[in-house]
């Protein structure tokens, strides 16, 4: 059984209309990821999220969820002395979506900084996968991003797999040269990086899924999957110098675009525990996300993918 653990913050979610219907709920990119994860890998992986929440109602409701869902919880402080952050989610007409947040003073922001952080620390150098995203690192305090990368480099030295989604978010960035310095430093210990088009283009200028790849080889990445959403994807071993494209299956009707890269890496994730090929990998994580952008929010109902089974071999996956 692989064990990985999953960095970042989950955050209160509000999905609707200001001043009309809203849901409750949460997410955030690395536990979406980790509890689709959980629901796709089933007894193959033993999944940890680490991060810090408070010891209010919310926050202990949140602890129970995600056990529920089969998400390790040992690794999630507990601060008393703040809470989860908090974002709106709006939707247009398309299924596209703009945010809102307020997440400045949440307890993730400020896990590195816990008494406990330690422990943490220690128990990540036994995990044979470790996660994060750009916004993972985007959300601490500088001193604090710095420990962690140099965390995540003695990790990678020992044979810990790093894995890399950049989720470039500027807004969380004092300057996209700030993001990019920090990006590069994690480049260079990263055995596989799952990166988006879009948010490549908008942080280096990159005018081409080509020119992304050659970079992160030129960083040092060992492999890398370049997201292209409706289109597909590339996959690069860096290594064996081997190139793939992987093309996705059209949605018919898009509801809710939020998590569809999140969970496109939980089923390429999934793929690659059971050993199966960058091509099947890919599909499971196209087949899941056209899955989840069917439906509201960032975790659709488990009941909602109850008609997914991955298989444990090669082929991709079965319906039920």
């Amino acid at each position: 059984m692989k064990r990985i653990a999953l960095i970042g913050e989950c955050m209160i979610e509000l999905n609707g209309a200001p001043f009309g219907d809203m849901q409750q709920t949460y997410g955030g990119d690395s536990l979406n990821t980790a509890v689709y994860l959980a629901r796709t890998a089933g007894k193959s992986a033993e999944i940890n999220y680490v991060s810090a929440l408070g010891c209010d109602a919310i926050s202990q409701g949140m602890i129970v969820r995600w056990q529920q869902e089969g998400v390790g919880t040992d690794l999630v402080l507990r601060d008393s002395t703040r809470q989860p952050g908090l974002y709106l989610i709006q939707l247009d007409d398309k299924g596209e979506r703009t945010f809102l947040y307020w997440r400045n003073q949440s307890a993730a922001r400020y896990m590195l900084q816990h008494p406990d952080f330690t422990e943490v620390a220690a128990s990540l150098a036994k995990m044979d996968m470790v996660y994060l995203s750009g916004i993972s690192l985007a959300i601490l305090p500088q001193q604090d991003r710095q420990q962690l990368v140099g965390l995540l480099q003695l990790l990678a030295s020992t044979g810990v797999e790093i894995l890399f989604d950049t989720n470039y978010r500027p807004a969380l960035w004092e300057s996209a040269i700030q993001a990019r310095e920090c990006y590069q430093q994690v480049f260079s210990f990263t055995s596989l990086a799952l990166v988006t088009n879009d948010d490549e283009a908008n942080l280096w200028g990159d005018n081409s899924e080509e020119v992304t790849l050659d970079r992160l080889r030129s960083a040092g990445v060992k492999k890398a999957v370049v997201k292209m959403g409706a289109k597909g994807n590339y996959y690069e071993d860096f290594t064996s110098q081997t190139r793939t494209f992987v093309a996705t299956t059209p949605v018919k009707q898009v509801v809710d675009t939020t998590s569809a890269g999140d969970s496109f890496n939980a089923g390429f994730m999934a793929g690659l525990i059971d050993g199966k090929s960058p091509v099947k990998c890919s599909e499971q994580g196209h087949y899941l996300a056209g899955t989840v952008i069917q439906h509201k929010g960032a975790i659709i109902p488990a009941e909602a993918m109850a008609h997914i089974q991955f298989n444990k071999q090669e082929s991709a996956l079965t319906e039920q």
